[in-house]
């Protein structure tokens, strides 16, 4: 969820950046609308693809196209509603992964071991094109400054996991492996790092380049950092 949220809010500042926002404050006030109308829109496709499951009963390869066909419609629905209402098609597609899992596991999990196979090969295809992109010398010229951009910005979020579990019932050591978790950071950035640069924003090579980076630094050190303070730290029960 707090992926999809940093996608529709970076939608809205890019829509800032191309002169098409006028009003700074309507601008922020979209971003609920979109998330509602994209969670109504996905739970009554979610609904309806519930019952078209239950009543032909396809072949689970059909239901994982199925499901990416609505995925496609609801991306462009968003398109097609923006002059009259936004729309986060993102939202709109995790709800239907909700539904399906309350509705029926066994459905759910077939969907998703099916698109999980699709994904191995999606996310190849959408890492080559990032690097295919990324500008070498902008990337080395990014630096110490990117590095530090990236460090802030994860202090920054591992205050906020933290502060979000200070009322659960989670103690010290599995707080600290949840914020951990929150450390390795790439498939968001490889989805929206081109887009400044695809859309004409100024430094747009330079985002691109620390988006990259984000994904190098912290990938491998925050998968080393869960695996160490998951084994020191966690226990089975």
């Amino acid at each position: 969820l707090d992926n999809v949220f940093a996608i529709v809010v970076f939608s809205a500042l890019i829509s800032l950046f191309e002169g098409k926002g006028g009003n700074i404050f309507l601008k922020v006030l979209e971003i609920p609308i979109s998330l509602a109308a994209g969670i109504a829109l996905g739970a009554a496709a979610g609904f309806m693809l519930y019952w078209v499951f239950k009543k032909y009963q396809p072949r689970a390869t059909k239901k994982g196209m199925i499901v990416i066909g609505t995925a496609i419609l609801l991306t462009w629905l968003e398109k097609f509603l923006k002059p009259f209402i936004p729309v986060s098609a993102l939202s709109g597609v995790m709800t239907i992964g909700f539904i399906l899992l309350e509705k029926s596991e066994p459905i759910a999990h077939k969907v998703s071991q099916k698109l999980g196979k699709i994904w191995v090969f999606a996310e190849i295809i959408l890492f080559v094109l990032v690097g295919a992109q990324v500008n070498i010398h902008v990337a080395g010229d990014a630096g110490f400054a990117g590095l530090a951009i990236i460090l802030i910005g994860l202090a920054a979020r591992s205050i906020g996991v933290y502060v979000s579990l200070i009322k659960t019932d989670f103690v010290l050591r599995e707080k600290l492996f949840c914020i951990v978790s929150y450390i390795p950071k790439a498939t968001v950035q490889a989805a929206i790092g081109s887009v400044p640069l695809s859309v004409g924003v100024r430094g747009g090579e330079v985002i691109l380049a620390v988006a990259v980076l984000s994904i190098l630094f912290t990938a491998p050190i925050g998968v080393m950092a869960m695996n160490v303070v998951g084994e020191k730290f966690l226990k089975e029960s």
